[in-house]
């Protein structure tokens, strides 16, 4: 894999991962129309007064351009998660990207409901634990999952991050600050458990 932030599509054995383009608006808003009531519960509330990209276009448009600037200087990386045949079911993410003596990021994922279950997440995380460790060099990615959001967990303790344990009132969910169980990779377990994560779903 090359790194180029300009052009960048990650592919695994069903799943293909690439950024978010404008004209990706159409899909990427029937499935978070669709999936609100399964989507929504976990994700932090909207600043008020700011558009929302799935009623308005341009507010897509500039959701992508944010990921593609971040992207540019190494500070985020976000990607629709698709299956190979051009269906778009999802996204999964690098945020929060530091370097320095940290070497880390956050990642994050959604799919859809229709897909839910099926092993894609796992999948595209697996995808994007190896492009930000073999890649973007970094020591450590970690996951942090609102303890009763048990399929998000179930993605974590699947691919064998360790769950370090529980952050009070860590992060805004829908208004509220509420607790989250962290689990995280670093480079020396992924060079340890990688080739066979890679080997079963890649």
């Amino acid at each position: 894999m090359v790194r180029d932030t300009d052009l960048l599509e990650l592919a695994g054995r069903r799943v293909l991962l690439r950024p978010l383009r404008a004209d990706d608006w159409d899909a990427w808003r029937e499935i978070r129309v669709r999936c609100r009531a399964w989507l929504e519960p976990w994700e932090p509330a909207s600043e008020p007064g700011s558009p929302d990209p799935v009623e308005d276009r341009d507010a897509f448009r500039s959701r992508c351009g944010a990921w593609d600037r971040q992207r540019h200087f190494d500070s985020a990386y976000g990607f629709g998660l698709f299956l190979r045949d051009g269906r778009m079911i999802g996204e999964v993410s690098l945020g929060s990207v530091q370097r320095g003596p940290f070497q880390s990021a956050y990642i994050g994922y959604w799919v859809d409901d229709a897909y839910a279950g099926a092993g894609y997440v796992p999948e595209g995380v697996v995808v994007l634990l190896r492009y930000g460790f073999e890649v973007l060099g970094l020591h450590r990615m970690e996951a942090a999952i609102v303890p009763r959001n048990a399929a998000s967990r179930r993605v974590a303790i699947k691919l064998g991050m360790r769950e370090e344990g529980t952050s009070l009132r860590f992060l805004q969910i829908q208004g509220i600050y509420e607790d989250h169980v962290r689990y995280a990779m670093t480079l020396d377990e992924w060079t340890e458990h990688g080739p066979a994560l890679v080997t079963a779903w890649l």
